[in-house]
């Protein structure tokens, strides 16, 4: 069987942020991909539910491909993200130590960070420390200050990667589990949502399932035990209480409970850390919501006076190995971007990156198209103007000015956008990560049956 043989030269399995990363950037190229889906919607599991920081990959493990590639994230992310209208902040970030066995581990912190290349980093004194962050609770002795952290929104991102993809040319299967891969002489054969699909390339960005994938295409390289982190999301009144993303010294398998904002203008705090092994269980906990509560008590107390607009949980994709489980097995044509933790959503790009770099050093294709898509995605940020701020948009458009969802300031006109747009919200939550709708801190419980039947009538479920 020959390649042009075959229905697709690619198909990228799993349109979380990583999978929807790497088809925007084959897209790129004169290449017949399809990215596939077992859920409803780009981005709608583990990627919708992080701590959703930039991160500068200064505390990860030197020599690591973890280390390399959110370096390399972090440059590319923070370009795209301004191109393309996602919503970032550099905010910067205090590591505080609050015993003096915890600031004996900066020196180490430290020298990771210059071996990983980030020498921005610094010691600060507890009397410069409580002046830029002067809620922080008592008893911190000092704290390292990596002033290129950041936030991102981890909604746009991965709906910008696939929307970009799209517009390329590549197919987008939603509701498409894959359920067998067959080798085949010079590519596979997959099963995908009830139909047979021929491809030269397999790319396996399965997330939680990336060891289920794996193993389908004959591999046994890793298992995904998910992590189970829940967070807490406290109300925007509680944004002027922090100016920076506050880090804990990391302690054995987890980086600790950290404070952060969001691009959306809330507080998180968290997220816990429990190995599970059911991969749908993002269930809140009472022993977990208590212990966040308790750290946040110690943290920053002013905080937990404040309101509670959410509580979550993520899974993260944890291996029994300390690295990325990131390989290309040559002449087979299988790439797998296993075990991509917390880090991935600043990685995404660098790990397209390399996944396409590996991929053309093995036969792919690579000969660019003459012409790409210009993105430029909704804003649900709250450091650019949102469209209810925006009286030319409303004298174009007055949907512009009907706000339907009033603790987020959605308008009619945002949520008709994102039912009519190149990959369209299917379900509320879809529209709540297109929008922002129903993501205040009434939860919906004002404007939901509206939302619900614009949804109707935009044709989702």
């Amino acid at each position: 069987m020959t390649l042009t043989a075959l229905d697709y030269d690619v198909v990228i399995v799993g349109a979380g942020v990583v999978g929807a990363a790497i088809a925007r950037d084959l897209s790129r190229f004169e290449l017949r991909c399809t990215l596939v889906e077992a859920g409803p919607d780009v981005g709608a599991g583990t990627s919708k539910a992080s701590t959703a920081l930039l991160h500068t990959g200064f505390d990860a493990k030197p020599g690591t491909l973890e280390a390399r590639l959110v370096r390399r994230g972090h440059e590319l992310l923070s370009s795209y993200a301004v191109q393309v209208g996602i919503p970032v902040e550099r905010t910067g970030a205090f590591l505080v130590a609050w015993s003096e066995g915890q600031r004996a581990a900066f020196p180490g912190i430290v020298e990771r960070a210059h071996a990983n290349g980030y020498r921005a980093i610094r010691e600060l004194e507890t009397d410069e420390l409580y002046r830029r962050e002067p809620h922080l609770g008592p008893g911190a002795h000092a704290a390292l200050e990596v002033p290129d952290e950041g936030i991102v929104c981890p909604f746009t991102t991965p709906l910008a990667f696939a929307t970009e993809a799209v517009l390329s040319g590549c197919e987008l299967r939603l509701r498409a589990p894959v359920t067998r891969v067959e080798r085949l002489e010079t590519g596979f054969e997959l099963a995908v949502g009830g139909t047979r699909l021929t491809t030269r390339f397999l790319v396996n960005a399965a997330g939680l399932h990336s060891d289920e994938i794996d193993s389908l295409a004959g591999h046994v390289g890793f298992t995904v035990t998910p992590r189970r982190g829940e967070l807490i999301v406290f109300d925007k009144l509680a944004r002027p209480l922090l100016g920076h993303i506050i880090l804990a010294v990391p302690a054995g398998t987890t980086k600790g409970v950290l404070l952060a904002p969001t691009v959306f203008g809330n507080v998180l705090l968290g997220p816990t850390a429990e190995d599970i092994q059911d991969k749908g269980d993002n269930s809140s906990t009472t022993e977990g919501l208590a212990y966040l509560r308790a750290e946040g008590e110690r943290i920053m107390p002013k905080l937990l006076r404040q309101e509670v607009t959410a509580v979550y949980a993520g899974l993260r994709a944890a291996t029994e190995h300390g690295d990325y489980q990131l390989a290309v097995h040559g002449p087979e044509g299988y790439a797998c971007a296993g075990g991509i933790r917390s880090t991935g959503l600043t990685a995404s790009m660098a790990i397209a990156e390399h996944v396409r770099t590996e991929l053309g050093a093995r036969g792919l294709p690579l000969s660019e198209r003459d012409e790409l898509p210009h993105v430029r995605m909704p804003n649900i940020g709250e450091l650019a103007p949102r469209p209810y701020q925006q009286p030319e948009r409303i004298a174009a458009n007055p949907d512009y000015g009907r706000v339907v969802c009033f603790c987020e300031r959605v308008t009619r006109g945002e949520i008709l956008d994102a039912l009519a747009s190149p990959i369209p919200a299917v379900d509320l939550d879809g529209l709540r990560r297109r929008t922002r709708v129903l993501m205040g801190r009434c939860q919906g419980f004002f404007c939901a049956a509206e939302v619900a039947a614009l949804l109707a009538e935009g044709g989702g479920q």
